[in-house]
């Protein structure tokens, strides 16, 4: 498929001059451009049946400044390479290196795209030994674009730590926006999507795990986990006795691929789905927010009924302040104040007369 690119109305006479030269240029394989000094058309192919390869000179524009020289942070799929950017493509493309947390997976995604700029890893277990001849290149006028194996650097991968160290060192840090599991996720969720807080994956050591689900359950917001599957079982059951069966929950699995899935439920019933088979794939685990009771506070005549009806009882002014607190959303301390204000009086003279 053809696609054009009109920087400014051409004239007929140039367009049909741009027709007899493509003509000539039919039988080969792949038009990479065709440009005319009477017009600004651009015409190029967007992919070859002939590679197994896409170049990024098919989608990348033909007027763009050259990069400054910094760290870029990019996003890259989650799991469908057509949702790459072009942004992040260029990037890539112009870089002096990319570090890559996995440089034979990453190889895939740059082989796609016909991308020849080297890989370097950078993983957890080597980012600290690494860090200081990054930081030296980039003092030097490289530029260095940071990838994971999906999803955005430093959002439960690495690139955390070399964002920080830039940013003490005055070294420019690009974001190159892209996907992102958790986002993805909530997006598509049926959850409240105003407030969130993200979690990511939950601590090894049972007592943390237990302390972190603890404040999560409190909260009246969306809590994001990444469950591995192999644990998810476990994960219900700690949720389900914290938060309760009751909470509505979603999980989303192998997000924007072929088995995408999104399950929807309370975690009782998550805990009974998923209690006999064990699912596949990279798992994104959302949770609602605990409900806030609204109750309305009682007006001061409606306490002030109550705490008449009591003391005509027999029961005393503090007596009567007890059971009406215990019974309303209003302050102790409120009831009391009103209470010595109407009934005060009257109870005093009353002892008098006693």
């Amino acid at each position: 498929m053809l696609i054009r690119y009109f920087h400014s109305m051409a004239p007929a006479l140039a367009l049909a001059s741009s027709t007899s030269i493509i003509s000539r240029r039919r039988t080969q394989p792949l038009l990479k451009s065709l440009t005319m000094p009477s017009s600004t058309i651009k015409i190029s192919s967007c992919c070859s049946t002939s590679n197994s390869h896409t170049s990024t000179d098919d989608f990348l524009p033909s007027k763009q400044g050259p990069l400054k020289p910094g760290l870029y942070l990019v996003g890259t799929p989650i799991g469908n390479l057509e949702d790459i950017t072009l942004r992040a493509l260029r990037v890539l493309k112009s870089a002096d290196v990319i570090l890559s947390e996995d440089t034979r997976h990453s190889g895939k995604l740059l082989h796609h795209y016909n991308i020849k700029t080297p890989l370097l890893s950078y993983h957890k277990f080597n980012e600290s030994l690494r860090e200081q001849a990054i930081l030296k290149r980039l003092k030097e006028g490289d530029i260095v674009a940071l990838i994971t194996d999906a999803g955005t650097p430093g959002i439960s991968d690495p690139g955390t730590e070399l964002a920080k160290l830039c940013v003490d060192e005055n070294v420019p840090v690009i974001p190159i926006p892209g996907p992102s599991a958790l986002v993805t996720a909530l997006s598509a969720s049926g959850l409240s999507t105003d407030e969130f807080t993200f979690v990511g994956f939950l601590p090894k050591h049972a007592g943390s795990r237990r302390e972190r689900l603890t404040v999560s359950a409190s909260e009246a917001v969306t809590q994001i986990f990444f469950v591995p599957p192999h644990k998810l079982f476990q994960f219900l059951e700690e949720t389900s006795s914290l938060f309760g069966d009751s909470r509505r929950c979603v999980m989303a699995r192998e997000l924007t691929k072929i088995h995408e899935e999104f399950w929807r439920g309370t975690l009782g019933e998550a805990k009974g789905a998923f209690s006999s088979h064990q699912p596949k794939g990279e798992i994104t685990f959302l949770i609602e927010g605990k409900a806030i009771c609204t109750e309305e506070a009682p007006s001061e005549a409606q306490l002030e009924n109550e705490l008449r009806e009591l003391i005509s009882k027999g029961h005393s002014l503090s007596s009567a302040v007890k059971m009406v607190a215990a019974g309303t959303s209003a302050r102790r301390k409120t009831i009391y104040s009103l209470a010595l204000r109407k009934f005060g009086k009257q109870l005093e003279a009353g002892d008098e007369l006693n």
